[in-house]
């Protein structure tokens, strides 16, 4: 048993309970006649629920003596509490032939990684339930938060139905489930966010809200989902959802609508999970890796390497670290490296347990020292890189002095160029206001990776190009500081790339 964080255990503080309780009963006028808490914890949401004049409040708990403590604290013959593990519990034993449902409360905050990590036997059935393909399915792509995954659960469970759920929950579990909602066209009227601070409730750093579904019997589905504050929920903050066949992060956002799928395909850095043998530093002219240790190897193998943090300019050509890289393609037989750099083969062999130890599936049944996010594109001389994790995305041309490839590492993003000017004119194109407010308009900010593969997809330089002028390019490249480098007729040259075909996409 870890505790807490194996359940992901936020216990809602009551004071906070009862004014979203409050708020459903005042602002959104719900009657219910039966509230159910799925995950009740020490009860405050069972308690407040005490405003409403439900004949029946039912909490679920998995933790006997948080059920316990309910038992103590509540004294109510309306209140019924079962000591059960939700994702084993019938539910439809307490709401059938039930009417007006309210599920509400304050879910798990945790992901089926860091518990699988814990050893716990808090996790829901290991099933692919977004249906997830390939690769996504078998990386991070497919680690999902517990939270989403009951109210997804609950979802199915009351669609048809004109029951309301109402849970506290992080703003991207809020927007997967409404996401999810659209993609296997769950009917609802309403799906509805208020933002709230969760480090006054909580204290956590995150970004939380208490997300509102009132589900439908009637065939309907918004196609926005509107964004409140709590302390002032009768103003629209802002909305996110589709418009024209696109996912958009603010409709009402006023930019160029340049989303479509980008003709240049974005690439995810290097994945190696070993980075204090694979990742050196080089101070001076003494390699330095993660343990402290000084390493005597070859340079075959290594290169120049770019990690998130490092985004600083727009061009980049000088770097402190370095990475092993030990394969061109993934699954490449690595056992040439033992005679091509004997030091790298002996120096990796010293630290074959640290890769033993790597608990990802990719590396199932691979050769030793595999890596992932490898192939022909990473050695590619000239790219364009974005870290993932910037609020502000800086794009910044990629190359090192003396002409090797750069790698960057997995929370990184590039595209690949055939010359350094068609790569520096592409770096303008997305540093460019015009850009730069539309991406504004398909990110999350408030996600711990506003700007995924899946974002830069979308960036149409096809219809970028049917707008943007060179003198856009000139005023880019002088509020980036840069030296005058660009030259008339570069962006004639770049539109004349392969993938800038009419019709061509890759």
């Amino acid at each position: 048993m870890n505790g807490k964080r194996e359940y992901g255990d936020y216990q809602t503080p009551e004071y906070f309970s009862l004014r979203v309780c409050q708020y459903l009963k005042e602002k959104r006028k719900l009657e219910p006649s039966i509230v159910i808490e799925p995950t009740c914890g020490a009860g405050s949401f069972v308690k407040s629920s005490l405003i409403f004049q439900a004949s029946e409040i039912v909490g679920v708990e998995i933790n006997p003596e948080y059920c316990k403590i309910c038992e103590e604290t509540i004294d109510s013959s309306r209140v019924r509490i079962i000591n059960a593990d939700f994702f084993a519990f019938d539910f439809n034993s307490v709401i059938s032939q039930k009417d007006q449902i309210l599920i509400l409360g304050n879910p798990p905050w945790v992901n089926n990684s860091t518990l699988s990590g814990l050893d716990s036997d808090n996790l829901p059935e290991k099933v692919n339930f977004k249906g997830l393909k390939g690769l996504d399915a078998m990386t991070g792509a497919s680690n999902f938060d517990i939270c989403e995954a009951i109210i997804l659960k609950l979802i199915a469970l009351l669609h048809g139905t004109e029951s309301v759920i109402a849970m506290l929950c992080k703003t991207s579990v809020a927007r997967n489930v409404f996401g999810e909602m659209k993609r296997t066209h769950i009917s609802f009227k309403a799906c509805d966010i208020l933002e709230f601070n969760a480090k006054a409730v909580f204290g956590i750093h995150a970004s939380a809200c208490l997300l509102v579904i009132e589900l439908s019997k009637k065939d309907a589905a918004p196609e926005s989902c509107n964004v409140y504050s709590f302390d002032h929920p009768e103003k629209i903050k802002n909305s996110f959802g589709y418009a024209g066949g696109g996912f958009y992060s603010n409709t009402a956002e006023g930019a160029d609508d340049f989303s479509g799928q980008c003709c240049f395909e974005w690439r995810q850095g290097v994945k190696h999970d070993c980075s204090k043998i694979m990742e050196l530093t080089l101070e001076g002219t003494t390699l330095i890796n993660g343990l402290k240790e000084v390493v005597d190897i070859e340079d075959q193998y290594l290169y120049p390497l770019i990690k998130s943090s490092r985004f600083k300019a727009p061009v980049t050509d000088t770097y402190s670290k370095y990475v092993i890289v030990t394969q061109k393609s993934i699954r490449e037989d690595t056992s040439h490296i033992e005679a091509d750099a004997p030091k790298t083969w002996n120096y990796l062999m010293t630290y074959k347990e640290f890769f033993s130890k790597r608990k990802s599936s990719i590396y199932k049944d691979a050769p030793p020292f595999s890596m992932f996010g490898i192939g022909g594109y990473s050695y590619a001389c000239y790219k364009v890189g974005v870290s993932g994790f910037y609020k502000k995305p800086l794009f910044s041309v990629l190359k090192s002095n003396d002409g090797k490839p750069v790698m960057a590492d997995d929370t990184c993003y590039f595209i690949c160029f055939p010359s350094y000017n068609t790569a520096y004119t592409a770096m303008l194109i997305l540093n460019s206001q015009r850009v730069q407010r539309f991406l504004l308009t398909i990110a999350f900010l408030d996600a711990k990776r506003p700007f995924t593969k899946k974002v830069l997809e979308r960036i149409d330089f096809h219809k970028i190009l049917h707008v943007i002028q060179e003198k856009e390019l000139i005023e880019t490249e002088r509020q980036l500081g840069l030296q005058g480098y660009y030259r008339k007729g570069m962006l004639a040259d770049f539109e004349k790339l392969p993938e800038l075909r009419p019709g061509t996409c890759f």
